[in-house]
Parts: structure tokens; C-alpha cells; sequence
């Protein structure tokens, strides 16, 4: 019985903020459409404005419970400007927990409405979500051959043409970096090797096309790119073996009390447009990744086991910035579910909001 309670304790840790966060999205999605339609005869700009506002007051409610209900720090090595900059977002890729990283950087430099996605073509068909990601500017690509250059430029050059702020994330690996999935690290350092590049041992290759063509679509709108480099206290054995990176639900259940996060900003400017030498300059960049992950993992000195060199600074983030999101987005939800005619509008929402938007999504090439 003891232990049944224990179970259901520990669940709930997991389900409570789950609960909510995907039960405020047809809220979300309706105020979202709302907008959406009122602003069909406004200038872009404005419809973009206000957008990467509805998207600040989302993902804020989403910190919350990765950040401040889950009480984990954040140690910041590197500066994080303070001033708000179109960029690219490159960071090495573990879980999905990552793409959070990438909402914790952007709330600190007041830039999280900005924040965009190069995702995976399969996660358009996440249900009202992969919709939305495509009409907040992500963009869908496939991998090697199937990788569609022209729709990527054409759907970056849309949105830089109407001024909209750029926080684009990708993570140029195309997949994560698990230890125990020793085919895909196998295949991925002989390709390394097959194309007399460095082999490396605690990220995969990085696959150049998808950063190559954001950088150079959007170069005379972007300022710099961040270069990140994410590690998740305790997912190393007594042995120095490393493990896997927390999943949502091990991360919502308190499971990594830190994160490591080193940052280096480069300058637009300082990064090759020619294909080899991006490439090159990209391989370097994963070099160093590889070289700070592997002394986080295995350092001789044990002061400097699960650090990154330099000065980590715990940067906390102060409820005033998340919890007024949560409560605007549960006042907004309640009503629908109170009521029998609100809780029709709140399935039909789920069912026919996401038939929609898969047709939407995949009718676009």
C-alpha cells in the first residue's frame, strides 16, 4: 500500500504539469485564431508582433514547470547578451528536453517570443502543435537527399522580408546523441571518417545543409550565432560512463537537479558562406562541443568533473516571469471545461483542430 502511494506520488509529478500544458492548448490555439483573424487585413509586422507575444505568454507557462516547479539551476558559462539579436540557435542534441534549453536562454534576453524551430518532418503531425510550430515560422525539413532547399529559403526569406525577430534553433546532429544506441554513434563516426573529418565521441556528425541555408537566407537580417553547449548533471556513472540524457517526464519529476549550459557568441560576419569551409567551420564547432562534453564527463581533477571551464554562474529565473502566464492560460482554459457547451468547443478544438492542421501542414510543399 505504502509503496503504491509512493508510485502514485511520484507519477503525479509528471501528470500534473503535463496535464496542464497540454490541456491549455485548444485554449491557447482558439485566442491564437482569434487574433489570427482579425489581423488578416493588418500588416504583417503587426500580425507578427503580437504572435511572438501570445507565443511568449505559452512557452512562459512552460518554464514554469520546467523551471520553477521543478527547482532545477541553471549554470550559465559565457555571457548572455543582453540586448535582443536575430540569431541562430546551434546546440549538440541529447533529449527533448533540449528544445526547452533553447526557451531558457531566449526568456533570459527578453527574446522568447522569437523563438523559432527547424524540426524534423515527422513532428508536423504532432496533433495541434505541429501545425502551430509551421504558423509561428518553424520549418519542416527532411534528411540527406529529401532535404528540400528551396521551400526552407522561401518559408526564412517570408519571414525576414516582414521584419519578424529571428531566434531560430537547430540542431545540426538531426538527431540526438544517446549512449546507448551504439549503431547510431558507430554510423555516425564512420561517415566522420569516410569524409576525413575528426571523429567524435560524445556528439554525432553534424549535418551542415539545414544551417547552411538558415545562415545564408537570412544573413543580412541575423547579428550572430549562438554556439551551445548543453550538459545535464548527473547522467554520468560512478564509473565515469556516461548515461542518458532525462526525458520530459524524468526532467518534470526532479530528476537532474542541474543544468550545464556554455555559450559562445559569433559574429555573423566571422562564419563562411562557401559550402566547404562551413562545413569545416560547423565540424570545428562540434570539435570543441566533443572536447568540454568529454571533460564534463571524465576530467583527471575532480574539481572539474561536471563543470565546464570558466566561471558557471547559477542564473535563477524569478516566478514574476512565468507563473502570471500560467494563470492567464488556466483562467482562459476553466471556462471551457465548466461548462457542456464549452467542453464541446474544447474537444472539437483537439479532434478537428488537428485534422485541419495536418491537411494544412502537409498541403504545403
Amino acid at each position: 500500500m505504502l509503496l503504491s502511494l509512493v508510485v502514485h506520488t511520484y507519477s503525479l509529478r509528471y501528470w500534473l504539469p503535463a496535464t496542464f500544458m497540454l490541456g491549455s492548448a485548444p485554449a491557447y490555439l482558439l485566442s491564437w485564431g482569434a487574433w489570427r483573424l482579425l489581423s488578416t487585413l493588418l500588416p504583417a509586422k503587426l500580425y507578427h508582433k503580437l504572435d511572438d507575444r501570445l507565443y511568449c505568454i505559452y512557452q512562459s507557462m512552460v518554464l514554469f514547470f520546467f523551471e520553477n516547479y521543478t527547482g532545477v539551476e541553471i549554470v550559465v558559462y559565457g555571457d548572455i547578451p543582453k540586448k535582443k539579436e536575430n540569431i541562430v540557435y546551434l546546440s549538440n542534441h541529447q533529449c527533448t528536453v533540449d528544445w526547452i534549453i533553447a526557451d531558457m536562454l531566449a526568456i533570459r534576453q527578453n527574446a522568447l517570443g522569437h523563438v523559432r524551430y527547424v524540426l524534423k518532418d515527422g513532428l508536423k503531425w504532432l496533433p495541434l502543435y505541429g501545425w502551430y510550430f509551421s504558423q509561428h515560422g518553424g520549418v519542416y525539413v527532411k534528411r540527406s537527399k529529401k532535404f528540400n532547399e528551396k521551400v526552407m529559403r522561401k518559408k526564412l526569406f517570408t519571414q525576414t522580408q516582414c521584419g519578424a525577430p529571428m531566434y531560430l534553433v537547430i540542431f545540426p546532429e538531426g538527431t540526438r546523441y544517446n549512449p546507448e544506441l551504439k549503431n547510431v554513434i558507430a554510423e555516425s563516426q564512420a561517415f566522420a571518417a569516410k569524409e576525413g573529418l575528426a571523429v567524435l565521441n560524445h556528439t554525432l556528425t553534424p549535418r551542415m545543409k539545414a544551417a547552411h541555408v538558415a545562415i545564408q537566407s537570412m544573413k543580412g537580417h541575423l547579428d550572430a550565432v549562438y554556439d551551445v553547449t548543453v550538459a545535464y548533471e548527473g547522467t554520468v556513472d560512478a564509473s565515469g560512463q556516461r548515461r542518458s540524457a532525462p526525458s520530459m517526464p524524468e526532467f518534470l519529476c526532479k530528476e537532474c537537479p542541474r543544468v550545464h549550459v556554455h555559450l559562445e557568441r559569433v559574429d555573423i560576419k566571422e562564419i563562411p558562406a562557401e559550402p566547404l569551409f562551413f562545413r569545416r567551420w560547423l565540424h570545428e564547432r562540434f570539435e570543441i562541443k566533443d572536447r568540454l562534453l568529454a571533460n564534463f564527463y571524465k576530467s583527471e581533477d575532480a574539481n572539474k568533473l561536471c563543470k565546464f571551464p570558466g566561471d558557471g554562474r547559477v542564473s535563477s529565473l524569478s516566478l514574476c516571469r512565468t507563473l502570471p502566464s500560467a494563470l492567464v492560460l488556466g483562467a482562459l482554459t476553466l471556462p471551457l471545461l465548466l461548462s457542456e457547451s464549452g467542453r464541446r468547443v474544447y474537444a472539437r478544438t483537439w479532434v478537428y483542430g488537428t485534422l485541419l492542421g495536418w491537411l494544412w501542414v502537409n498541403a504545403l510543399p
